[in-house]
């Protein structure tokens, strides 16, 4: 029940941020990955704040970055897929899991994310690695939630950790 309330109250700071037009004062992350049975897929959302998202992809890339505008889109794509690429690793039963960019899409102030890894049989263990704006802050929180059938596990990766293994 004290993840629950962790949870609520992240949102809760966020949504009072919002409308007080404050900066966001957490660094937090939140990565979905959800196993499709019948497609023999994992599908992957990322959901992180834009503003944060677009100074790390600047910093990094050394261009400009904006990722609201509908005329560099594709550009936008390749910085998004090769920085996500670079910072999220799955793997199922020890072995890495290749994913497929999708796209993205904003979200009021949030980019979300999408990827998806095909021809993923059944597992019974995986670990994520994501270091999603830890070349940016050194308070950052990823939250992941892992998805297979009607099991759903979630922790939080906090800076400087990496990694989360689960079994199920």
């Amino acid at each position: 029940m004290s993840k629950i309330k962790f949870f609520f109250a992240i949102l809760i700071c966020g949504y009072v941020c919002l409308a007080l037009n404050v900066k966001h004062p957490l660094h937090v992350s939140t990565t979905e990955l959800n196993y499709n049975q019948q497609e023999k897929a994992i599908e992957v959302s990322c959901r992180i704040f834009t503003d944060d998202f677009e100074s790390i992809l600047a910093k990094n890339y050394k261009q400009k970055i904006d990722l609201a505008n509908p005329l560099i889109k594709g550009k936008m794509d390749e910085v998004i897929e090769k920085y996500i690429i670079s910072h999220l690793q799955i793997k199922a039963n020890g072995k890495q899991i290749n994913m497929r960019y999708l796209g993205f899409e904003i979200d009021h102030e949030a980019t979300n994310i999408y990827l998806e890894a095909e021809k993923v049989n059944t597992f019974k263990s995986v670990e994520v690695s994501n270091i999603i704006l830890y070349d940016l802050f050194d308070d950052q929180m990823s939250i992941v939630h892992i998805v297979k059938g009607k099991t759903r596990k979630s922790t939080k990766i906090l800076y400087p950790d990496k990694k989360f293994t689960t079994n199920f």
